[in-house]
């Protein structure tokens, strides 16, 4: 058979791919939080023909994808008037546990930042997964938790702090928002839900809670980072992946009416 039939097979098993990666990035493009995909191809093996003379002869076999990576520049901040909506205004991500688990399994991170306040005053996310905080009085991060019997609001400033308000008018700083900023983001594995979950590419250290302070970046109350997916640009991606999807076809179908010409030579 043709070495340029299983060419343009590989090929088209590409760009199927990238055709997959770009139809889940416009899915989620009104998605909290969501952060896009990009796909990049490197080719396969070469054969050689002949190693004599100056350069050696080779002819390709095809190409594979080579990575597909998350793009995790800062998508647009759209105004809510929410005081629970927080969105990172830097690099980041908040962490969130698995109500069920215990010490620091179920941790996971995310830039959805569209929260709520449950009946016991617990901060937590759209799954019920709770925000995690330094208690103003030390210790590890732990769920952000709001006393409903002692303070009837609360806020949560630039810098992380979360302050109960008692019907009084006192004010007291209850916990300091926990954050994760891990060295190489690309490398979180997308657990679903708009969660990441830690992985030694990531970071060597964990997920490693700190202050938004301490991380020295800010986060903005009433507020929410959409999807950083450009509708521009995929569209554009979807027709380069088209046309060569079709390149690579007639690649095949070239390949065939040879061989069917060599086969017709036996009449």
């Amino acid at each position: 058979m043709l070495r340029s039939m299983y060419a343009g097979v590989s090929g088209m098993k590409g760009f199927q791919t990238k055709l997959d990666v770009i139809g889940n990035n416009i899915s989620n493009v009104n998605t909290i939080g969501y952060k896009k995909s990009t796909i990049n191809f490197q080719d396969l093996l070469s054969q050689n023909m002949s190693g004599g003379g100056a350069n050696p002869m080779q002819v390709g076999l095809g190409s594979s994808t080579g990575a597909i990576n998350v793009n995790h520049n800062a998508g647009s901040s759209m105004t809510t008037g929410v005081g629970t909506d927080l969105a990172m205004m830097g690099d980041g991500f908040f962490i969130v546990q698995d109500p069920e688990a215990a010490g620091q399994d179920g941790q996971y991170l995310t830039r959805a930042g569209n929260f709520t306040v449950t009946e016991d005053g617990r901060l937590v996310t759209s799954q019920g997964y709770n925000v995690l905080g330094f208690p103003a009085g030390g210790g590890a991060a732990a769920p952000i938790t709001i006393d409903q019997g002692t303070y009837n609001s609360f806020s949560i400033n630039r810098t992380g702090e979360v302050t109960g308000k008692e019907p009084n008018g006192d004010e007291t700083v209850l916990f300091n928002l926990a954050i994760s900023n891990p060295e190489n983001p690309t490398g979180l594995s997308k657990f679903g839900g708009s969660l990441y979950e830690m992985t030694g590419l990531a970071s060597a250290d964990g997920i490693n809670p700190q202050t938004v302070a301490g991380a020295n970046t800010s986060v903005a109350s009433g507020m929410l980072e959409m999807s950083n997916v450009d509708l521009t640009e995929e569209f554009t991606e979807m027709i380069i992946a088209q046309r060569g999807f079709q390149a690579n076809s007639r690649t095949i179908t070239t390949s065939d009416e040879i061989l069917q010409e060599v086969v017709n030579l036996k009449r």
